[in-house]
């Protein structure tokens, strides 16, 4: 039997990848050795104290000294200063125990 009577749209299953969320198009992490950081300093004191800096948290970068430039480790900062995720605890079901240690359901206690 043919498929143009009894199916409609693709012929051919979408890969899984696709619509698993599995990112194909992802660009490579900043601060890798396929994507180093660029950054520039003043002077060799300087570049020493960055290289420490990138050492201590496992990132790749390239530091060009340049005593007429301004210091630029913008991207640096960007990773090192990263907002974390807030988390907050979790409030109980109504029918969970209470939190207070009254022995009473949540709803009964606290949760009114």
């Amino acid at each position: 039997m043919s498929d143009k009577f009894f199916y409609k749209g693709r012929k051919q299953k979408k890969p899984k990848h696709e619509s698993y969320g599995y990112n194909t198009k992802r660009s490579a992490k900043a601060g890798s050795q396929t994507n180093p950081l660029k950054l520039t300093v003043p002077d060799e004191e300087r570049k020493a104290e960055v290289q420490a800096i990138l050492l201590e948290h496992d990132l790749v970068g390239q530091i060009k000294v340049e005593a007429s430039a301004q210091e630029n480790i913008l991207e640096l900062e960007a990773i090192l200063n990263k907002p974390q995720t807030q988390t907050f605890e979790k409030q109980p079901n109504r029918n969970e125990p209470c939190t207070c240690g009254s022995g009473k359901k949540y709803k009964k206690c606290c949760g009114q």
